[in-house]
């Protein structure tokens, strides 16, 4: 044991040897071994640059593009979504939240009917298999493929802990739009609309999971009898 103390201490002093302890002054730049973007190819306001022929750092828009709230002709809206589906406004609809507090159920902006909640879901599907699947698998149950590439956490959406009782809507918003863990946040990525929609298919599938057998049998059967015929297709 007394050997190991002692290898411990020369390792130690070793580290603090070579890396230096927190705050040290170098003369060379330090070993960075994990930059976090310290340096950046990145210019400040009006400074000039010699890597454009003109010789001047701040550059016009990109052709074609449009920028959040500096529309020439006054329009706030993004491939014909408003803004405000993206950022920047306030109340449950825009933030899953009541003051201090999570929300839960759909927010009334949605005006839902009997008609277009199945719309709404099957959009929420549609979203769900293209922004959540790859990490949290089709089913929800957490099994995408990124998880067999060494993904660690990724949350089993079907668990308790994840049931509305225990984790309301408004905290599944907040987590779509800024993001947890290794999970970054989908805010400027997915219309305000859009996550209401991914939210009510997640409740829809856990549901479904939880639903007795003989209440979900004849679409389970008619499920099971698509997937044996795809199947036999050639």
């Amino acid at each position: 044991m007394k050997y190991f103390f002692l290898i411990y201490a020369i390792v130690a002093v070793s580290v603090v040897g070579i890396f230096k302890y927190r705050g040290h002054f170098f003369e060379q730049p330090p070993i960075q071994l994990l930059p976090d973007m310290d340096d950046q190819d990145v210019l400040k306001a009006q400074k000039q640059s010699d890597f454009f022929a003109d010789g001047q750092g701040a550059r016009k828009p990109v052709a074609e593009t449009a920028p959040r709230g500096f529309r020439a002709d006054g329009q706030t809206q993004l491939g014909g979504i408003p803004e405000s589906e993206f950022s920047g406004a306030t109340g449950y609809y825009y933030t899953g939240h009541y003051g201090d507090f999570y929300g839960t159920g759909m927010p009334d902006e949605l005006q839902l009917t009997e008609q277009n909640s199945i719309e709404l879901l099957k959009r929420g599907e549609e979203r769900f298999n293209v922004y959540c699947s790859v990490c949290h698998g089709k089913s929800g149950d957490g099994a995408g493929i990124t998880g067999l590439y060494g993904v660690p956490g990724i949350a089993n959406l079907m668990s308790g802990p994840y049931a509305p009782q225990s984790y309301p809507d408004g905290r599944l918003f907040e987590v779509i739009s800024k993001g947890k863990g290794q999970m970054s946040g989908y805010a400027y990525n997915i219309p305000v609309r859009d996550r209401w929609a991914i939210i009510a298919y997640i409740r829809a599938m856990q549901v479904a999971r939880s639903a007795p057998y003989d209440v979900v049998k004849d679409a389970y059967e008619a499920g099971k009898k698509l997937q044996d015929e795809a199947a036999k297709a050639p």
